[in-house]
């Protein structure tokens, strides 16, 4: 007998025996909250605690409640495949409705038992002897911060809800009321004021029609130019789904009520209008493709369509109309925003900020544009940079990724970083569609990982340095086929005009999908709970053969692979 075996002893448990784990969710917004089902059903002998800093669910439909704020993803693909919901009511949903949706699901799941609200993770820090993470959180009701662990830590925490400032000389000397799209106040009342909105990204867009009838005076600062795309609901309406979008009762893009209970009781009507709006969404990515045929006729239908919305006014045509290919920025329906801008009491600026006053907004020219209120739809941080220290082996992503860019495998995973997996991180598919479908896919990517280190005796799992160094090349070389790394100033490339892409997956959504099929455990490093990484083999038995189980399942399906 040599040595090694002499040393080894047979671990008393059946094979398939699954160890206890305890598991922490950063956030309780959409991929919180799919992620506490996700566990459910997929795991055993776990404990699992989601820890929200806001007082409510929903992330940041809780958050953004800023006048004319909706979803730009039709309403059937932004729901959950298994939570669908005949009940929109438009085909692009209100921000107060999607916050509903996430509430009405949390109670029917009876998900709230495993989230705390009002709680924020400060610091977080792995333990490479007992393979967990120590973890300090705050308690923002009573201000406490106590200390908790989990051996796998799920930061759901979103990219799109770290709101900024921006970064504008004198801002917070503004005697009048301040306010940022992502904090609006609940009784800000904006009629009859003169009212400053700086930023025409989405939320700016989407602020500036819903204003601008009640307020006295609006003046809309634009830096850059921006694609705004016809309702989708028009595109639709003239592709493939023409035959079924025919049959559906609307008025604009309000779904009647009629329609509404016909949903209700017509599963497969319903069933097959979401797929078919589904599909539509999946075929969009070939108009980010650099040159391409569809990408010229893109630019060429939106630019007519922009020019002719905005009735041909040379100005306002030179400001908002890009030059940059189609996608570069984010598509943005907005829907009566450029009618707005030629409304009587809209004065559109493309003069640069030089500095805030107490009483307004001073141009480079020169000039002070005196107003009330100043509405900064200015967007978000969107560095991927943890908002609280987490510090992995010897290493602090937070410094890894303020000194360069940040890197992940597949989006979620870091090296250094065992057990610690995150959503929508550096190049994730967030601009290819609804995230409530693409944040699915990841929480099984997830599960299958951490059933198999509570199956096979594994302690901690991260990607390798060269695994990661091999995506990112592979990252860098494709970008350039698309319009987003066109020379645009874009939250794509972290608002920056030109350098590369880090919010978005070298590929279509589909092929995300894809490529999540199977975890490829190759391309990951292993800790195990054993000198010898067979000890999951167990005592010869195996939990298949157990009471209760199935040991004759090959015989059910002798096809499968």
């Amino acid at each position: 007998m040599s040595p090694s075996t002499s040393a080894y002893a047979i671990r008393e448990e059946p094979l398939g025996s699954v160890r206890h784990v305890r598991v922490v969710t950063i956030g309780a917004g959409a991929s919180g909250l799919n992620m506490i089902r996700t566990l459910r059903n997929r795991l055993t002998n776990f404990e699992h605690v989601v820890y929200e800093k806001n007082p409510k669910v929903g992330g940041t439909w809780y958050e953004n409640r800023y006048p004319g704020c909706k979803c730009d993803i039709p309403s059937h693909s932004y729901q959950f495949s298994w939570k669908p919901n005949p009940s929109w009511t438009s085909f692009f949903s209100p921000a107060e409705e999607i916050q509903q949706y996430l509430c009405r699901l949390c109670d029917e799941e009876k998900l709230d038992k495993s989230i705390l609200t009002s709680h924020k993770v400060v610091r977080a820090e792995w333990d490479e002897e007992q393979g967990i993470w120590k973890l300090q959180v705050q308690n923002l009701v009573t201000n406490t911060i106590f200390d908790d662990y989990c051996h796998f830590l799920l930061d759901a925490s979103g990219i799109l809800n770290n709101w900024k400032w921006p970064d504008i000389e004198g801002l917070r000397s503004f005697t009048g009321e301040l306010i940022h799209s992502a904090d609006w106040p609940k009784h800000f009342e904006y009629a009859g004021k003169r009212v400053a909105v700086i930023g025409n990204g989405s939320s700016g867009i989407q602020i500036v029609p819903a204003i601008q009838p009640d307020v006295k005076q609006l003046v809309h600062f634009v830096r850059s130019p921006t694609w705004i795309v016809p309702l989708q609901l028009q595109t639709l309406a003239a592709g493939n789904a023409a035959p079924i979008l025919s049959t559906i009762d609307m008025d604009g893009d309000k779904f009647s009520s009629s329609q509404i209970e016909k949903f209700k009781k017509d599963f497969s009507l319903y069933d097959r209008f979401v797929k078919t709006v589904e599909k539509e969404s999946n075929t969009s990515f070939p108009i980010v493709i650099a040159g391409s045929d569809r990408a010229s006729r893109a630019f060429a239908m939106i630019t007519a369509y922009m020019k002719s919305e905005l009735q041909n006014d040379k100005r306002l045509i030179d400001a908002l109309v890009p030059k940059f290919p189609v996608g570069c920025r984010r598509l943005t329906p907005g829907v009566g925003y450029m009618p707005a801008l030629k409304a009587g009491n809209v004065r559109v600026i493309t003069d640069s900020i030089t500095r805030v006053l107490p009483q307004g907004i001073q141009l480079k020219s020169g000039e002070v544009v005196k107003v009330d209120a100043i509405i900064c739809a200015t967007g978000f941080d969107v560095s991927f940079c943890p908002r609280f220290p987490l510090i992995g082996r010897n290493r602090n992503l937070q410094d890894i990724w303020t000194q360069q860019l940040p890197t992940a495998y597949m989006s979620c995973a870091i090296p250094d970083f065992p057990n610690y997996f995150t959503f929508l991180g550096p190049n994730a598919p967030i601009g290819h569609g609804s995230v409530l479908s693409i944040t699915e896919h990841m929480a099984k990517y997830i599960v299958r990982i951490i059933q198999k280190c509570q199956s096979e005796g594994i302690k901690a799992v991260s990607p390798t340095n060269s695994a990661v160094r091999d995506f990112n090349t592979h990252i860098n070389a494709f970008m350039p086929r698309t319009s987003w790394a066109g020379s645009c100033r874009s939250w794509f490339k972290n608002g920056k005009m030109d350098g590369p892409v880090t919010a978005l997956h070298p590929g279509s959504r589909v092929h995300w999908f894809h490529m999540l099929e199977r975890f490829r455990g190759e391309d990951f490093e292993y800790v195990y709970d054993s000198t010898n990484r067979f000890a999951y083999l167990g005592n010869g038995f195996s939990m298949r053969e157990m009471a209760g189980a199935n040991s004759t399942w090959y015989l059910d399906r002798p096809n499968k692979l």
